[in-house]
């Protein structure tokens, strides 16, 4: 496999190169930032890392070599699986790099003061999806990130849903006996 730092050098110079040509004079562009690819690595045979631009922050999967993801269309959604849990990815190419898999972390970027927020957000998500720790705490629902990014707050859950979510919590926390769970009656038998 091709090393990280030649699809790191390739796509800072592609990336660039479509902000001069194609972004110029667009209302979404942050100018305070600069393409930047950020913790690029090898990833179960794939090169996986987060891209910086002016207008996006996405975390990019790229290819083994040899793979160019022919079976799949430009626009496709794909689940994988990192440590801290499913990421859907998109399927984009550009010419000069190829087809590639993204996954949007912000867009567009004025949130970013300058370059090296961005950056240590960047390394941040890198780190964060690469923990198993964080597998329960982040969300890769778009309807969630969604409400989360616009500040809303989650809908209340139906009374009903609540208080069985109550019950089946607190009989979690009740431990159960052998005999009750080897009769498949852990409600019963329960010890002290």
């Amino acid at each position: 496999m091709i090393c990280p730092e030649y699809f790191t050098e390739g796509l800072e110079v592609h990336f660039r190169r479509i902000e001069r040509e194609r972004m110029q004079g667009l209302p979404l562009l942050n100018t305070a930032l600069q393409v930047k690819a950020v913790g690029f690595r090898h990833w179960q045979d794939r090169c996986l890392g987060v891209l910086i631009t002016p207008w996006f922050m996405n975390l990019m999967l790229l290819p083994a070599e040899g793979d160019d993801w022919e079976e799949l269309q430009i626009g496709d959604k794909q689940l994988h699986q990192l440590p801290s849990g499913p990421y859907e990815f998109i399927l984009g190419e550009e010419a000069g790099i190829g087809r590639y898999l993204i996954c949007s972390l912000f867009s567009p970027m004025f949130e970013f003061a300058d370059q090296a927020t961005a950056v240590a957000t960047a390394e941040a998500v890198m780190q964060g999806v690469m923990d198993e720790k964080n597998r329960d705490t982040l969300s890769t629902c778009e309807a969630e990130i969604s409400r989360q990014w616009s500040g809303e707050t989650p809908e209340a859950p139906e009374p009903e849903a609540a208080a069985a979510v109550k019950g089946l919590s607190e009989r979690l926390e009740q431990p159960i006996s052998r005999r009750a769970l080897l009769r498949g009656r852990p409600s019963q038998d329960i010890e002290p």
